[in-house]
């Protein structure tokens, strides 16, 4: 077993590899259920805000967009006066160090149950702290307009130590959205690139 500081050491090595890199991939665990068999006709959907999206519009807006981004690019047209399906999404952040969850985890999102909900972290007075882990999810729900029942639905998680969120988060919507509208039931992973930044934040 790897102690706290090899891993710490460890993730930090892969951390500057991957950052030295043109071309960062985001190696997400995605988890797919679809009772489509086709994309409905006309492919139309419009994306339903919940309340705490609502009240959080202005810091959502980004979120939001890289979501109607990413149903696009499944095949879906945004029609909010007559829409086939029903979007609702949702997101998700932490962070924890690496031998979590003997440090618990702080995070924020917004989507069902979820909401703003800062936490803490322990562990601060550790002479030797291994980086950070980011947790990265999101979570993709369709329904059928007329009858409301759920025809499709996905999420997909992403841990390392980078602070990407808002371009983490359009890849994994495109992750979680993969295979549309017959992905692979149930867990498996999809590797995506993600376009590189100025500098790592």
């Amino acid at each position: 077993m790897l102690s706290r500081r090899s891993l710490g050491l460890a993730l930090l090595g892969t951390a500057l590899v991957a950052g030295c890199s043109t071309t960062r991939v985001v190696d997400s665990h995605v988890q797919s259920w679809s009772t489509l068999t086709t994309p409905p006709a006309p492919p139309t959907y419009r994306l339903d805000k919940l309340p705490s999206q609502q009240a959080a519009a202005q810091a959502f807006a980004p979120i939001e967009a890289l979501a109607h981004a990413a149903l696009q690019r499944a095949g879906l047209q945004r029609d909010d006066a007559q829409p086939r399906l029903i979007a609702e999404v949702g997101v998700r952040s932490g962070q924890a160090l690496p031998d979590w969850p003997h440090y618990p985890p702080a995070w924020w999102g917004w989507g069902p149950g979820r909401g703003w909900r800062p936490g803490m972290r322990a562990g601060a007075m550790l002479r030797e702290m291994p980086p950070t882990l980011h947790r990265r999810e999101v979570s993709v729900e369709l329904r059928d307009a007329r009858t409301q029942q759920v025809v499709y639905e996905t999420s997909a998680l992403f841990e390392d130590v980078w602070t990407d969120d808002p371009a983490v988060f359009g890849v994994l919507f495109d992750a979680a959205l993969s295979g549309f509208p017959q992905p692979p039931q149930g867990p498996r992973q999809v590797r995506l690139p993600l376009a590189p930044t100025s500098a790592p934040r």
